[in-house]
C-alpha cells in the first residue's frame, strides 16, 4: 500500500520531523523506565527540547516563540507517539499552558512569563479542575478576594499536571458571582507563593511518568498585577479557547498512537510463530488488522481536513473540535485494544510498547472534556 502523506506536509516539516525523531529516540525513549518509576521527567531534557526549538512552536515571535504553524506542533506530537511516550509533557507544557497564557494575558504579562516557557527553563501547570468539578469549568468554587494590591485565593485543585515541578501555575478562581462571568485567572509564581501547597501525588492507571498532583490554595497571596488580562470575570472565554484547541491536539495524538499500534502489530504478527505458521498467516489476523488500519486512516483524513482548515485561518467551531476529540480518542482506544490482543500475554507486559500505548490511551476519553460532555456540545449545535 502506498504510504499516506498528509496534504499539509512540506519539506520544512519533514526536516522538523527528522529533528524531533532524533530527540525522542535519543533523549526521551532511553529514560522511559526510570521516569515511570520516578513519576516525573528530568528538567534538563525539557531544556534540551527548548534549545532545539521544539517548545511553544506556535507562540508568536514577539513573545519569544517561534511563530510556527499548528502543523509544526502536530509533527512533534506524532514523533512522540511513535516512541510510545507520554512522559515529556509536550501537550500540557508546550501547547496547553502557554497557549492559555497567550489567550488570557496582557501583552506585558505575556512578555514577562512566556520566554522561559519557550526556552524550557520553566514548567507551567494549569489549575482549573476541582474535586467534584470535572468538565464543569464554569462551576469552580475556588475564590479570589481583592485585598489592597493583592488577591487572596482559597480553594483546592486536582489532576494538576506537573504540579510538583511547575515554576508557574495558572489558577482559575471566582472573583464574582456564580457562572462563567465570575471566573478569573491568575498567574502564580510558585517559588514565591507559600500558599500554593502541594497535596498528594496521584497514582494513575497510565501515564506514570507525568507528575500529577492535588493542590491546595490556602490564603494564597497573588499580586494584583498577576490577574491575567487585568480585568476580573473575563477568563471563561479564554479558558474555553484553550480547551477548544487542546481537543484538536488530543485528536492528533490519538490518531498518531492508533497508527503506531497498527504498525507495531503488523510487524509482530509477521514474525510471531505459532502452530507452524506466523500469526499473520491466519485470516482472522489480516481481517482484524485491515479493519484497524482502515479506521485509523479515516481518522487521519478527518484530522487532516481540520488541520488544513486551521492552517488556512478557517476557525473551527466548538462542536467540530468536540467531534474530533471524542471520535479520535474513542477509535484510539478501540484500535489499541484490538492490536494488543494479538500480542497475547506479551501485550500485558509493560516492556512492550503496545502495553504502554494501551494504558496511556485510556485517559484520552476523559481529559480535555469527557467524551460524553462533548457529545452534549455537539448535540446543542444540531
Amino acid at each position: 500500500m502506498t504510504p499516506y502523506r498528509s496534504p499539509w506536509m512540506n519539506e520544512e516539516l519533514e526536516v522538523l520531523r527528522a529533528t524531533a525523531r532524533r530527540f525522542f529516540e535519543k533523549e526521551v525513549a532511553a529514560h522511559d523506565l526510570r521516569w515511570r518509576k520516578n513519576g516525573k521527567i528530568d528538567r534538563e531534557v525539557w531544556r534540551k527540547a527548548g534549545e532545539l526549538g521544539l517548545l511553544c512552536m506556535g507562540i508568536p515571535e514577539e513573545f519569544g516563540g517561534h511563530g510556527a504553524s499548528f502543523a509544526h506542533e502536530v509533527v512533534v506530537i506524532e514523533e512522540q507517539s511513535r516512541v510510545a511516550d507520554t512522559a515529556l509533557p509536550y501537550v500540557p507544557g508546550s501547547c496547553g499552558g502557554p497557549y492559555m497564557l497567550l489567550k488570557n494575558a496582557t501583552r506585558e504579562q505575556t512578555l514577562k512569563w512566556m520566554p522561559k516557557l519557550v526556552s524550557g527553563e520553566h514548567f507551567i501547570a494549569v489549575c482549573v479542575t476541582e474535586p467534584g468539578g470535572g468538565s464543569d469549568v464554569a462551576g469552580i468554587r475556588s475564590t479570589a478576594r481583592r485585598v489592597g494590591d493583592e488577591y487572596v485565593i482559597n480553594g483546592s485543585k486536582t489532576f494538576v499536571t506537573m504540579g510538583s515541578q511547575a515554576d508557574l501555575a495558572i489558577v482559575a478562581a471566582r472573583t464574582g458571582g456564580p457562572g462563567k462571568d465570575g471566573m478569573s485567572m491568575f498567574m502564580v509564581e510558585v517559588a514565591k507563593s507559600p500558599g500554593f501547597q502541594l497535596g498528594r501525588r496521584l497514582e494513575k492507571v497510565g501515564q506514570h511518568s507525568i507528575d500529577t498532583h492535588e493542590v491546595f490554595l490556602e490564603d494564597l497571596h497573588v499580586p494584583a498585577e498577576n490577574l491575567l488580562g487585568g480585568v476580573e470575570g473575563k477568563a471563561f472565554a479564554g479558558a474555553m479557547s484553550g480547551f477548544h484547541r487542546e481537543r484538536l491536539v488530543i485528536a492528533a495524538s490519538a490518531i498518531a498512537t492508533a497508527e503506531r499500534a497498527v504498525e507495531l502489530t503488523v510487524e509482530y504478527a509477521k514474525q510471531r510463530q505459532m502452530f507452524q505458521q506466523t500469526l499473520w498467516n491466519f485470516q482472522n489476523t489480516r481481517i482484524k488488522l485491515a479493519e484497524c488500519a482502515t479506521e485509523a486512516r479515516i481518522g487521519r483524513v478527518f484530522l487532516d481536513s481540520l488541520i488544513s482548515r486551521v492552517l488556512a485561518d478557517d476557525p473551527l467551531d466548538e462542536a467540530t473540535s468536540a467531534m474530533a476529540k471524542w471520535w479520535c480518542s474513542d477509535k484510539q482506544n478501540r484500535i489499541i485494544d484490538e492490536c494488543l490482543q494479538f500480542f497475547g500475554g506479551y501485550g500485558y507486559m509493560m516492556e512492550y510498547p503496545i502495553a504502554k500505548l494501551f494504558v496511556d490511551a485510556r485517559v484520552q476519553k476523559i481529559y480535555g472534556g469527557a467524551n460524553e460532555a462533548l457529545k452534549g456540545i455537539i448535540a446543542k449545535s444540531l
